[in-house]
């Protein structure tokens, strides 16, 4: 799934605009949030694959025109996801956002889950879990490199929508014509997801204003999740040829 969005940050006091403790302590409060809203993802992913028809939910989802369906509806979660989040008004509107993205990637995962339970029992590697490791190293080495070299990579802007919205026309394209996308374009988008990680991480410390740490989790979550997504399938691929 690429980053269909992109939003400037025009906030009239950011992060590095205030005290150092303040920011320390947003900093801090984002990735506890981003650590709990990851925490929720697994709890109910998991709480909804031990519930469902798998064979139901594959039919479902990804039959047809479905999974193009299932991508529109999730893509308008995403966006009123965003809104409630940046909401300056309701700190409860900001977590409901939260909560949405939350569920609207529960569902999202569940037919990419399914599948790659069957290729891991198959295969008797443990591709959900070596994934979820991988994606740790690449989002934490990504991380670190921001904090440590300070520098702000809000120009990736401009580069990282167009190449968003260039990977969504080849999704819809695939689904209309009925071709694969391949290993070369889960590459590509693990490239294009690093760069939203470094662009993410440096508004963060760099354009946030602190009083929106559930806003930037959410970003920040979307980052690791879409990591994830091509991971898993990367994974899946090498395993299918072996």
């Amino acid at each position: 799934m690429p980053r269909y969005d992109q939003y400037e940050l025009s906030y009239p006091i950011s992060a590095a605009q205030s005290a150092a403790s303040e920011r320390v302590m947003f900093i801090r409060r984002v990735y506890l949030h981003l650590a709990g809203a990851i925490l929720a993802l697994i709890g109910v992913e998991a709480l909804v694959l031990n519930t469902v028809n798998h064979e139901t939910v594959l039919r479902t989802m990804v039959g047809g025109w479905n999974w193009l369906i299932v991508m529109l509806l999730f893509m308008g979660a995403g966006f009123v996801a965003r809104i409630w989040a940046q909401s300056r008004s309701s700190p409860a509107m900001q977590y409901a956002g939260l909560a949405l993205y939350i569920a609207a990637w529960a569902v999202m995962f569940m037919p990419l889950l399914i599948v790659a339970n069957y290729f891991a029992a198959k295969s008797g590697e443990n591709i959900i879990g070596q994934a979820g490791v991988m994606t740790g190293a690449v989002f934490i080495g990504l991380t670190l490199a921001v904090f440590m070299t300070k520098k702000d990579f809000s120009f990736l802007g401009p580069v990282l929508c167009v190449g968003s919205l260039i990977a969504l026309g080849v999704i819809i394209a695939g689904l209309c014509f009925g071709f694969g996308l391949g290993l070369f374009f889960c590459f590509a988008m693990v490239a294009l997801i690093s760069g939203y990680i470094l662009y993410d991480t440096s508004n963060v410390m760099l354009h946030y204003p602190t009083d929106m740490h559930v806003a930037a989790a959410l970003e920040l979550l979307a980052d690791v999740a879409m990591l994830f997504w091509y991971i898993v399938q990367i994974l899946m691929s090498a395993n299918s040829r072996d």
